[in-house]
């Protein structure tokens, strides 16, 4: 069997010593352009590569970023994590992705195997607290849309005007039966205030809030008991704001199926604006969160955090969204 190349193998290659070697890789200590070249050019000959988990040790870092997240089928999260991605690369970490299905004993798993591999930080988007309580406090982490611990910070858009900008929207599209459809509210996450904001708006207009919950997150068969429910129990529902755009998808095609116009006898918006969504439904009205600022602030927060910066307190302040009209509130046809 072919043994793997070593340090040793690099240096005889070369014509250096192994502690030259090791300097070069370490990137320590005055090195000569030429020295460096044969070194480099000795490694890609006998295809060696060196030993990441040892460099990290010495260097006390190993610019891995560890990504929990509960689904990658999500638009919402696949979208995201897509642009986290990016911006760790371009500060130059690679990252380690598990994806948990929202499943506690995986997601500790997932936290022993990024803790083993030296992970210099983990950016969070489950829902499960209480594993990350204790860690955060020895080990720099961030959140994305959840509470996960005292000491991490968390990456939300503003939740809360998201919902007051849609349950307002419907109500001065005529709506007067309006409908919410949330996710689970066990979950300690920024989104709720999507909910309170509906509610809150609902009572100043002096309109009963209806709100149904969908209690398996990214469970296809739940969101269609729910939505079928909803249908079943309000036919003379006028209005739906739905806590994120897969819902309101397909609140749109049950809509379709049954013979129920839209928007004529039923106004739909949705949450998150991800691209995805957009392609396949852009007749759409969604709430538009800045998914790649999310990203971005996100892998800037962590970063500064591995490196004990200071973290400014905008950076910490819920980032802006708009509402995108389309056709599932406005005809388009109307004069």
């Amino acid at each position: 069997m072919k043994t793997k190349p070593k340090l040793e193998d690099v240096a005889k290659h070369a014509g250096v010593s192994p502690t030259t070697v090791s300097r070069v890789l370490n990137n320590r200590g005055y090195i000569s352009e030429e020295t460096r070249k044969r070194v480099h050019n000795a490694m890609e000959k006998i295809n060696y590569f060196p030993n990441e988990m040892a460099r990290s040790l010495f260097t006390k870092q190993s610019n891995i970023i560890g990504l929990i997240f509960p689904t990658v089928s999500n638009p919402f999260f696949a979208e995201l994590i897509y642009n986290i991605e990016i911006k760790c690369e371009e500060l130059g970490y690679k990252v380690f992705l598990c994806n948990s299905l929202n499943n506690m004993d995986k997601e500790k798993k997932y936290l022993d195997m990024l803790q083993r591999n030296q992970v210099d930080g983990i950016i969070v988007g489950s829902h499960n607290r209480g594993i990350f309580e204790q860690v955060s406090t020895s080990l720099p982490i961030v959140a994305v849309d959840q509470y996960i611990s005292n000491s991490a910070p968390i990456v939300s858009s503003d939740n809360y005007l998201g919902g007051k900008l849609a349950t307002e929207h419907l109500i001065k599209r005529g709506c007067k039966k309006i409908i919410h459809i949330s996710g689970p509210s066990r979950l300690d996450t920024p989104t709720h205030l999507r909910t309170s904001a509906y509610k809150d708006i609902m009572t100043a207009y002096g309109l009963k809030p209806i709100i149904y919950e969908i209690n398996k997150t990214f469970n296809a068969k739940e969101n269609h008991k729910v939505i079928s429910q909803v249908f079943h129990e309000n036919p003379d529902m006028d209005g739906i704001f739905a806590s994120d755009d897969i819902i309101a998808a397909n609140i749109y095609n049950k809509a379709v199926r049954i013979g129920k116009n839209v928007p004529e006898e039923l106004k739909i918006v949705g949450f998150d604006g991800t691209e995805a969504v957009r392609n396949f439904l852009p007749q759409l009205t969604t709430i538009k969160q800045s998914i790649p600022k999310m990203a971005e602030r996100a892998v800037i927060i962590l970063d500064k955090k591995i490196k004990n910066e200071e973290i400014s307190s905008h950076l910490c302040k819920p980032l802006d969204i708009i509402l995108v009209e389309g056709a599932s509130t406005t005809n388009v046809f109307a004069t």
